[in-house]
């Protein structure tokens, strides 16, 4: 009824099962990743001024006092300490969700009486984020990166 199990057989098994593999790779596995986007359109102009974002995080770094983020029912509120003094009163920020760039969050904000905004609660979805908190002072560039996981 079976016949004898040889290497001649275990070679096809093995062919045969390599066979499978490949064709789901080709098939099947790539339906997983449609949503899969880039990080901007604009990768190689961007990537060109990169240098002046490595600048401005490191200044950023060195801070000694640190804008602080807090996350509450309302949203996520962002207060600057008063030792940095902000050009103008303007800070950029973005939540940047990197699995979908239908949820990002971009804009420009003029900071209150007592240093700091609120993003709303309403503008932000469940999930992962990081925030890009972008300001100058006195004409130099900071950024900041948070991570940010709203539920």
């Amino acid at each position: 009824m079976f016949k004898k199990f040889t290497w001649g057989h275990g070679i096809v098994l093995a062919l045969g099962s390599f066979m499978a593999f490949i064709l789901f790779m080709i098939l099947i596995f790539p339906n997983g990743q449609k949503n899969a986007e880039l990080v901007t359109d604009h990768y190689y102009s961007e990537e060109l001024q990169y240098q002046d974002v490595i600048n401005a995080k490191k200044s950023g770094d060195l801070l000694t006092e640190k804008p602080l983020y807090l996350q509450n029912d309302k949203g996520i509120q962002l207060t600057f300490p008063k030792s940095i003094i902000v050009d103008q009163s303007k800070v950029n920020f973005e939540l940047f969700r990197t699995n979908d760039a239908n949820l990002d969050v971009k804009k420009e904000v003029i900071l209150d009486a007592q240093q700091s905004f609120l993003i709303p609660a309403k503008v932000i979805s469940k999930g992962g984020y990081t925030l890009k908190l972008k300001w100058k002072s006195t004409n130099k560039p900071y950024q900041l990166d948070y991570d940010v996981q709203w539920n």
